[in-house]
């Protein structure tokens, strides 16, 4: 596999090994002192203690701050930013999956901004504007999950209440993306299976959404082929290159086109994350065939498109829910809530968090409360 390099509009640079281009890309602006955020786990492990080895060795000051764990709350944020500022950082590179590349992009917001992170929520009334200069940053992910890379949005929670909020503005995107499928090759095949659902359900949800956007439709019917051809590959042949590759190129086009839009899934996920916290891609996993099937009956035809894409021969949308079931089961994806320590108990607070997550406005069919909580039951 060949490096390539393209912009959709964030530059990226893809292939195996494309990282080792990335002391020259800073060292061309002039950038000395990079801080490398990540997580607590990867800044243990000889990949990323070598990547910050290579760049110290080609000349720069590279810092790190690992002070990631679990979902992202606002205290790591603030943690981040006073590293940022103790090393005298000129840019930053962000390495890990999306907890650590979300982090990274509310610590290049907040370096330079005033108040806290929550006042730049996106829709929040009175919100402040992102008006100040970002730094230099890029971004080097480690998953195919959430595509945070190429996204715009940094997920973060709050630390007393675990609500998720979303910090949006096209300035936060990375200014380059090396998007290295070796840097892959060491997820454990369940961490693989997690991050995996969550691009995958990414694309769907992106082309259910009822937003018009041809461009992303096209996108996420893509990536969803690609994601059904590579993900069970990653699975049971971790050392497979292409099939990685393939997972991050996935991971990459549902995060692009899910600004559309996302849906009931993601409501019922972001609930389960908050409430049990549960890894975001494994609680898009277990949910997605059970809060599909809440959908069926308002845009069947795009379900039929949905078979196509991942190579099944039906007009049949119910196809395509049991083709997530089998998907599910090959990967080592729990079926039900109960599997994951969800009973009937959690229901009606999970339904009042997915039923608050906005994620569902943008939901082919209107989502109720009651609504919400008939899934969950189901699911359980």
């Amino acid at each position: 596999m060949a490096f390539s390099r393209f912009s959709f509009p964030t530059t990226i640079h893809f292939g195996p090994g494309v990282r080792a281009k990335l002391a020259a890309q800073l060292q061309g602006l002039g950038l000395q002192r990079p801080l490398l955020v990540t997580d607590q786990g990867l800044a243990k492990l000889p990949l990323f203690l070598t990547l910050q080895a290579d760049l110290r060795s080609a000349g720069l000051d590279a810092g790190a701050f690992s002070g990631v764990v679990g979902n992202p709350v606002e205290s790591m944020v603030k943690a981040g930013v006073e590293a940022y500022r103790a090393h005298h950082a000129d840019c930053l590179v962000g390495v890990g999956g999306g907890a650590a590349l979300d982090v990274a992009k509310a610590i290049v917001l907040m370096v330079n901004h005033p108040g806290g992170l929550f006042d730049y929520e996106d829709d929040k009334p009175g919100a402040l504007p992102v008006n100040h200069p970002i730094p230099y940053w890029v971004a080097l992910p480690t998953t195919a999950g959430t595509g945070s890379e190429v996204g715009r949005s940094a997920v973060i929670s709050d630390d007393a209440t675990h609500v998720k909020k979303i910090i949006f503005d096209p300035k936060l995107l990375a200014q380059a993306v090396y998007a290295d499928p070796e840097l892959t090759l060491g997820l454990p095949p369940a961490v693989t299976a997690a991050t995996g659902m969550d691009a995958l359900t990414h694309c769907v949800e992106a082309y259910l959404a009822k937003a018009y956007h041809p461009l992303c439709d096209g996108i996420a019917l893509e990536g969803l082929a690609i994601a059904a051809e590579s993900l069970e590959r990653c699975v049971k042949q971790p050392q497979d290159l292409e099939a990685r590759g393939s997972m991050l190129m996935a991971s990459m086009m549902g995060a692009i086109a899910f600004q559309k839009g996302l849906g009931m899934v993601h409501s019922c996920a972001h609930a389960l994350s908050a409430a049990k916290d549960l890894h975001h891609g494994l609680a898009n996993g277990v949910m997605i065939d059970h809060a599909l099937g809440f959908n069926v009956p308002a845009v069947p035809g795009r379900f039929t498109r949905l078979n196509l894409a991942v190579g099944l021969d039906s007009q049949d949308p119910e196809a395509f829910l049991d083709w997530l079931g089998e998907l599910k089961q090959a990967i080592g994806i729990p079926d039900r809530l109960v599997r994951v320590k969800v009973g009937p108990d959690d229901v009606h607070r999970l339904a009042s968090l997915a039923f608050q997550d906005s994620c569902h406005a943008s939901n082919p069919r209107p989502c109720s409360l009651s609504d919400f909580e008939s899934v969950f039951r189901g699911a359980l």
